[in-house]
């Protein structure tokens, strides 16, 4: 939804031009060189100055708010269809870490950011984390009532467990193996011990009984 101006007008078309292609040029730039880019040199690239940049984005993390955008909205088609086809709380739960995972790995060195959105301060990325909290919660909560959860986990553990393993997936130590085996492991921590068989969620092995 467009900013109305101080007129209480529609924003000029050429204003959200400048917008749409600062974005799509940030979106470019943050990928090939990761969140900590150059401001001065997104701004620069997109043909603009640095005010017109920092007029329609504030901080960084107001323009990786604007960035994850669309991903946010992705994750919550993923967070519906898990909800409505999944009937096992084990695996929703493995499932909806899993697509917070591949939301979280958007661009290199994006958990940083999203770490400090949640001690506080005003970064215009700490709602969109509470969301997801919230929704980790959520799918916690159905795991615990069925007992295939740990009753003293929380949501927000697990979400910044999710960071965590983000963070280590680009670690100088890491190999391709490194991503299923931070996954499996966290799951480790989390889930219940079962009498009963477990469904295989994607990229974690089953347990025998």
């Amino acid at each position: 939804m467009g900013e109305a101006g101080n007129d209480g007008r529609p924003p000029r078309a050429d204003k959200q031009r400048n917008r749409v292609h600062i974005l799509e040029v940030a979106e470019q730039f943050f990928a090939e060189h990761g969140i900590s880019g150059s401001m001065d040199a997104i701004a620069k690239r997109a043909g603009v100055g640095p005010g017109t940049l920092y007029r329609h984005f504030p901080s960084r993390e107001a323009l990786l708010a604007a960035l994850l955008q669309a991903r946010d909205e992705e994750l919550e088609v993923r967070r519906a269809s898990i909800q409505r086809e999944e009937s096992d709380s084990s695996v929703a739960l493995t499932q909806w870490l899993d697509a917070l995972g591949e939301w979280v790995t958007a661009f290199d060195g994006l958990p940083e950011p999203l770490r400090a959105a949640l001690t506080g301060g005003k970064s215009p990325l700490a709602i969109t984390c509470q969301g997801f909290i919230t929704t980790t919660e959520e799918f916690l909560r159905a795991a615990q009532r069925e007992g295939a959860a740990k009753p003293w986990v929380r949501g927000r553990d697990l979400f910044l467990s999710t960071l965590a393993t983000a963070w280590a997936h680009s670690a100088a130590l890491a190999d391709e193996s490194s991503p299923e085996a931070l996954s499996t492991l966290m799951r480790s921590g989390w889930e219940m011990a079962a009498d009963r068989p477990r469904r295989e969620g994607p990229g974690v092995p089953g347990t025998e009984t």
